[in-house]
C-alpha cells in the first residue's frame, strides 16, 4: 500500500459523499451521513450508534440516533444511489442476479419484524429478523448487494396494527412472502435497466411456482436449487422424482467441473444435465467429490446455453453469502441497535453502500494491477472447451 493508493481511495470516498449530498438537504444530516458512512468503513470491532459516535468525536450518540430514526431524508433515494453507483462501475450484460435471505439475531419483541423463526444464517429457530436481499455478481467475481426487503411476518406483525404502529410500519403495508419480495426487487432492477443474463437462488425460491412463472413469463433464464422430491417429466414422457435420476446414470454421465472459487480454493463437483419434455427446461444434479452428497437444480434455459454456463450460474449462489459475510464483518450490516422500520432500512442501506464502496475500490485496484491475471482451473468449463452461447441482452419490461 502506498500513499498514492490512499489518496486514490480517499478521492473515491469523497466522490461518493458528493453523490450523497442531494439526498441530505439539511447541513446536519449531510454531516451525520458522512460520519456514519466513515464509521461503517472504519476498523471498529462493533459498528453502531454508540461506537461510531465515539469514533467520529461526538460526545454522545443522540445525534446519530436522530439521524437514523427521525431526520427527514429518503432512504429509498439512497438505495437508488447505491444501485446506480454499482452500475456505473460494475455493470455487465453477463451478470447474475442472486436472491437470498439472511437472519439478524435479536433479543426482545420490539425490533421490527422480530419473532421466533427459522434462520438458515443462524442454523436454527431463534428470535430474529429475516431480510431478503438481491445481489449483483459479475463475470469477474465482483459481488454487491443492490436491494433489500425486510420480511414482516403476517400473523405476529401485520395482523397486529398497534405493534406495527409502535415500530413505525405504515398502515398500508401489505404482507409479502420472500419469493414475492424477490419478484418485487427483480421488477425494480429491470425497470432501472440493470443489465444481467441469469438469476439464481436456493430451494426456498426454486420450489416456488409463482416466482418460476414470473421469471419464465418475462424471459429470464435461471438456475435455482430445488428439493430432491421435485417431480418432473423427462424427455421420454416419464414422470418421476429427480432423486431417482442418479440411480440410473452410468459413471461416465458425470462431468467434473469447477463452479467458482471460495475461501478454500475452487469448488469442484461432479455434474450431470438431464433433459425434460420441454426443451426450455432442464434439470441439473451436483454430486460432492468428497461424500457423494447430491444437490438438484431446475434450469430454465430457453436459449440452450451450454452446460458450463449452467454450472457457473449455479455456483453464483455462494457470492451472496460472501456479500453477507463481508457486509457483516466489514461494514456492520448486522450490528445496528435500532428498532424502528425506517431506521432499520437506513442502517442496512448505508451498510450496503459502504460495502459497495469497498467492492468498487478493490475492483479498480485490480484493474490497475498489470500483474493481476485471473486464473482458470484445469477442469473448469472455460478450459474444457464447453460450448456456451452468447448471453441474453439485459432484460427490460416490455
Amino acid at each position: 500500500m502506498t500513499r498514492a493508493d490512499l489518496d486514490t481511495w480517499n478521492a473515491g470516498l469523497e466522490d461518493l459523499l458528493a453523490r450523497m449530498t442531494p439526498i441530505f438537504y439539511r447541513t446536519e444530516s449531510r454531516r451525520h451521513a458522512e460520519q456514519y458512512l466513515r464509521g461503517l468503513l472504519s476498523p471498529l470491532q462493533r459498528k453502531n450508534g454508540w461506537t461510531i459516535a465515539e469514533h467520529v468525536g461526538e460526545s454522545e450518540p443522540k445525534a446519530l440516533q436522530r439521524f437514523l430514526n427521525i431526520s427527514p431524508w429518503d432512504v429509498e433515494q439512497l438505495l437508488v444511489l447505491n444501485r446506480d453507483y454499482v452500475m456505473g462501475h460494475l455493470a455487465s450484460p453477463e451478470a447474475i442476479l442472486v436472491a437470498d435471505p439472511t437472519g439478524f439475531a435479536k433479543k426482545g419483541k420490539k425490533s421490527v419484524g422480530v419473532q421466533r423463526q427459522y434462520s438458515g444464517t443462524l442454523g436454527r429457530i431463534d428470535n430474529c429478523q429475516i431480510a431478503t436481499f438481491l445481489a449483483y455478481v459479475t463475470p469477474g467475481r465482483d459481488r454487491v448487494l443492490i436491494d433489500r426487503r425486510l420480511y414482516l411476518p403476517e400473523k405476529s406483525w401485520l395482523a397486529d396494527p398497534a405493534r406495527c404502529a409502535e415500530a413505525g410500519v405504515t398502515a398500508d403495508t401489505v404482507f409479502r412472502t420472500r419469493p414475492e419480495q424477490v419478484i418485487e426487487m427483480i421488477k425494480v432492477a429491470r425497470a432501472a435497466d440493470v443489465p444481467f443474463a441469469w438469476f439464481t437462488a436456493d430451494e426456498e425460491f426454486g420450489q416456488n411456482p409463482g416466482l418460476r412463472e414470473y421469471l419464465e413469463n418475462t424471459g429470464i433464464s435461471y438456475v435455482m436449487a430445488i428439493p430432491k422430491n421435485t417431480t418432473f417429466t423427462d424427455h421420454t414422457g416419464r414422470s418421476r422424482p429427480v432423486s431417482e435420476i442418479p440411480l440410473s446414470l452410468k459413471p461416465t454421465a458425470w462431468q467434473r467441473r469447477a463452479c467458482g472459487i471460495g475461501a478454500k480454493g475452487y469448488r469442484v463437483y461432479d455434474w450431470v444435465l438431464i433433459e425434460t419434455d420441454d426443451p426450455s427446461n432442464q434439470f441439473m444434479i451436483r454430486r460432492s467429490t468428497d461424500n457423494g452428497e447430491l444437490a438438484f437444480y431446475h434450469c430454465h434455459n430457453p436459449n440452450r446455453t451450454g452446460f458450463g454456463q449452467l454450472v457457473t450460474v449455479a455456483g453464483a449462489r455462494w457470492p451472496i453469502e460472501e456479500c453477507f459475510g463481508a457486509s457483516k464483518n466489514e461494514t456492520g450490516l448486522d450490528q445496528y441497535q435500532v428498532r424502528k422500520h425506517n431506521a432499520w432500512h437506513r442502517h442496512i442501506t448505508l451498510a450496503m453502500l459502504a460495502h459497495s464502496f469497498l467492492t468498487i475500490t478493490a475492483h479498480q485496484a485490480k484493474k490497475g494491477d498489470p500483474d493481476h491475471h485471473p486464473t482458470v482451473p484445469p477442469d473448469s468449463p472455460k478450459s474444457s472447451g464447453a460450448s456456451s452461447r452468447s448471453p441474453s441482452p439485459k432484460y427490460v419490461d416490455s
